[in-house]
């Protein structure tokens, strides 16, 4: 079953997702309509729907039960929420439908934190694939050089979904989303006669013409290794021989991160030989070597501490030369480095970043075993300035990372404090990874960073609904959400809640469709300003109930993970909680009524880490209260949280439904 535009579809049995908008569960037609012919729904209606054990009633029914009689033998009873939508490139129509009475959300956003009160789940979830959004060469869009036409009031887009009047011979506009009725001779003086035929598609690609702009070769791009060479890298670690017979061999973190280095610097040699490789070493002092042809700058001392002085020393040091040049220079800087001395890890990060700010979609990967000590961000217990200035530092340098179209990655090694809650702020905020590897697997944790392609930077998402909607744990109460998500990397997945506020209920139930659309607008790795505009609309029903086995788990199971990951980091712990118990109780009755066990044992181990993980930093009543304090402060994540749970905080913050992925099954992809 499809949905009428191409890059939408609905299906009741969960295909191969390449989905670009999903919403949380799948639902069956109108009623007196037989489904499709590629239906592929098989559960039968039921002679008398009635709520059941399964069946989630909204103890605020109205009383005006929906009595609904069977299409079809083989369609599922009525459900009340949003159907699932997917990606895809046939079209046929089908129906599904949004559920308005079944509202187990607080009313407003800012009310979520209040009261102790168990909440249920929502399960009108929005979850949009950016990566595949945003990878123009191979969109099934309408290509349009022409810009769109806004409305004037909440700024959605003109689309083969509005409604088109003619009032004193001026043809007008009501806009869908909030009502503005708009002359369209004002929005464009051009237009003269514009008709339904004339509308834009429901999936539109609005290129900017740039004619004169200079070529861009995409392998063009920089990748910069940070090592800490500090004295703790020197610490070692047997490694079992494959011969019982032989000693024991150590080896030392620094040794491990030499031949994954190496390694890599090979593959990359056989694989990306244009690519551009640096290198830049830290521990009491910050020394580029760049691609190993040059002489090595050195900054130590007060340079460490001047943020402009490190900028400009790293946006200055000479280009480095591809791979293919360079790399038997690179791989001998790499043989000779020494373990020593203090952590100097902001100011290499910083210098590091600049240096790769010359080529969009450039890489840095920092690989460290310690808390920064010395210079900016340091994160030392006991430092003047681990408190205010170094959540700072780092949430700015990952602003000029994104600025620059820069992808920062983190790796830690296992047993040590890095204060990877701070740090990983760098890949979190940049489309980066975090990690925690261990000498086994540092060199296949450097594989996957630098499989991680920028698709498209400076991008920003813009979700409209109609008015009297509203997106739940979001700033602001409108129908009108606005998201910078910097950079987005191939397969990116996010997700939202959306809910109806009370004293819009009454409106909407007499409604017959509400509209949403999603704006993309964002930069190609050639430079190429695009906007991406995907419009559509789902059917209304006032159902009370809803059938558990219809809901879509992947969807569900993505955005709790996001959801809590988020306000976990955000010291929202008790928020979290709720959300991860309402989740648990709903994707128990799922699979009671629908058993996917791969899924199951996936989805249901992200809730169980979080909800320990939350559990942890909650550390019963008093703790709990001191924990409501950081809710004033959402830009700061909680001080309490380890390396290894803020490894999962951080990577369950861009988890991936699990047919969307890459590697191996089972595994988070990060």
């Amino acid at each position: 079953m499809w949905c009428a535009t191409g890059d939408l579809r609905v299906s009741h049995q969960a295909p191969a997702r390449i989905s670009q908008i999903s919403v949380g569960r799948p639902a069956p037609p109108p009623q007196g309509l037989a489904p499709s012919a590629n239906t592929t729904m098989t559960t039968a209606y039921p002679s008398s729907p009635k709520p059941s054990r399964n069946s989630y009633h909204h103890p605020s029914h109205l009383g005006s039960h929906c009595h609904r009689r069977p299409c079809h033998p083989l369609c599922p009873p009525e459900v009340c929420q949003c159907s699932d939508l997917r990606g895809a490139t046939e079209m046929s129509m089908y129906y599904n439908f949004i559920g308005l009475m079944w509202q187990t959300l607080p009313s407003l956003p800012g009310l979520e934190a209040k009261g102790e009160t168990r909440i249920k789940a929502n399960v009108n979830v929005l979850s949009v694939n950016v990566g595949h959004l945003v990878d123009i060469s191979k969109a099934n869009a309408i290509h349009c050089t022409r810009s769109p036409l806004y409305c004037s009031k909440c700024k959605a887009a003109m689309s083969s979904l509005s409604n088109l009047q003619n009032k004193q011979n001026e043809t007008v506009w009501s806009c869908e989303f909030c009502g503005q009725e708009n002359k369209l001779t004002n929005m464009d003086p051009g237009i003269r006669h514009f008709s339904r035929q004339t509308l834009p598609g429901r999936d539109v690609l609005h290129l900017t013409e740039d004619i004169d702009k200079d070529y861009i070769n995409l392998e063009d791009m920089l990748v910069v290794f940070c090592v800490d060479i500090s004295g703790s890298m020197s610490v070692t670690f047997e490694v079992t021989a494959g011969n019982s017979m032989r000693s024991p061999t150590y080896v030392s973190r620094l040794q491990s991160v030499q031949d994954a280095l190496q390694r890599a610097l090979s593959s990359l040699f056989q694989t990306s030989p244009r690519r551009r490789v640096a290198l830049v070493t830290f521990n009491d002092e910050v020394t580029v070597y760049g691609d190993g042809t040059g002489v090595p700058l050195t900054l130590r001392d007060w340079s460490l501490v001047d943020f402009d002085y490190l900028k400009d020393q790293g946006e200055k040091y000479s280009t480095p030369h591809c791979i293919l040049e360079s790399i038997h220079p690179l791989t001998q800087k790499i043989k000779e480095m020494r373990e020593h001395g203090a952590t100097a890890l902001g100011p290499a990060a910083l210098v590091s970043i600049a240096m790769a700010s010359r080529y969009t979609g450039s890489k840095v990967i920092i690989c460290t075993d310690g808390q920064a000590n010395i210079g900016l961000g340091e994160l030392e217990q006991g430092s003047l300035h681990t408190s205010t200035y170094s959540p700072y530092f780092y949430s700015q340098l990952a602003k000029e990372a994104v600025n620059n179209g820069i992808i920062v990655s983190v790796l830690t090694f296992e047993g040590t404090d890095c204060r990877l809650a701070e740090i990983g702020r760098l890949a979190d905020l940049t489309g980066g990874r975090v990690n925690i590897v261990n000498i086994s697997t540092i060199f296949n944790e450097i594989q996957s960073v630098l499989a991680d392609n920028v698709m498209a930077t400076d991008v920003t998402a813009t979700l409209l609904s109609a008015d009297g909607v509203y997106f739940p744990y979001e700033e602001g109460s409108t129908h009108k959400l606005v998201k910078k998500l910097g950079n987005v990397t191939e397969g990116a997945e996010i997700t939202f809640q959306f809910a109806v506020k009370p004293e819009s209920m009454e409106v909407f139930q007499r409604r017959d469709r509400i509209p949403f659309q999603l704006q993309l607008d964002f930069r190609t790795r050639d430079l190429q300003r695009v906007k991406r505009i995907v419009t559509e609309q789902r059917r209304v029903t006032t159902s009370s109930w809803v059938w558990a086995g219809s809901l879509n788990m992947a969807v569900l199971g993505v955005h709790c993970a996001q959801l809590c990951a988020r306000l976990t980091m955000e010291g929202r712990v008790l928020e979290a909680q709720r959300q991860l118990k309402a989740q648990q109780d709903l994707l128990k009755d799922i699979s009671e009524q629908r058993p996917r066990p791969k899924e199951e044992s996936i989805y249901g181990n992200w809730i169980s880490t979080m909800t320990m993980i939350c559990e942890d930093l909650s550390g019963g009543s008093k703790r709990s209260s001191e924990l409501k304090g950081l809710q004033a402060s959402p830009s700061s994540p909680v001080q309490d949280l380890s390396d290894e749970a803020a490894k999962v905080v951080y990577q369950m913050k861009r988890a991936r439904s699990v047919s969307a992925r890459k590697q191996t099954e089972g595994n988070l992809e990060m």
